[in-house]
């Protein structure tokens, strides 16, 4: 690890994610899952899974201040591949002014039809969702994940991160597979 001023202008930066972060819980609680963001190691475990050698864009929904963002990025997604929705207006604008060649699009997750708007057609290779789905109804986030299968070829994968101790997917209630 760097020391000095280098050191100094990380930890800024990371103290300065979490605030944001912790602000946008106490905001509005029911849009942000977490009060400090995604850890560096389970971003990349997330990231994984998109494939760059595709063709297609990917699709992450929920990003919150970028830690996922980062890590698709380092697995060679070009930036204007990356097409990630946000509800938070201020998430946004820090999101676009970190990543200026992402598609940062401000919009609602449960109707990606209206937010995604002319790309609402488009197909992605995988999906990457930080949405805090344990916050809403069961009946909503099997609506959101089908959604999100609508826009993915058959067999590629969407990952979903959760704090809850089980899958805010409910197994054998659609035509999908949940793994852990």
């Amino acid at each position: 690890m760097a020391r000095g001023p280098g050191l100094r202008k990380s930890l800024a930066e990371k103290f300065d994610d979490e605030l944001k972060f912790f602000r946008g819980w106490i905001d509005k609680p029911k849009t942000v899952g977490s009060i400090v963001p995604t850890s560096s190691i389970t971003a990349r475990k997330m990231a994984s899974i998109v494939n760059p050698k595709s063709g297609l864009p990917v699709l992450e929904v929920g990003p919150g201040t970028g830690v996922i963002t980062r890590a698709i990025l380092a697995q060679g997604i070009k930036p204007e591949n990356l097409y990630a929705v946000e509800y938070s207006t201020d998430f946004v604008r820090h999101l676009r002014r970190l990543y200026p060649g992402v598609n940062v699009i401000e919009g609602d997750a449960f109707n990606l039809n209206a937010t995604l708007g002319d790309k609402r057609d488009m197909v992605f290779d995988s999906v990457v969702s930080g949405v805090p789905l344990l916050n809403f109804p069961v009946a909503q986030r099997i609506a959101y994940i089908e959604s999100l299968l609508d826009r993915i070829p058959a067999g590629r994968p969407i990952v979903q991160l959760t704090y809850g101790p089980l899958s805010p997917i409910p197994p054998g209630r659609g035509d999908y597979t949940v793994k852990h």
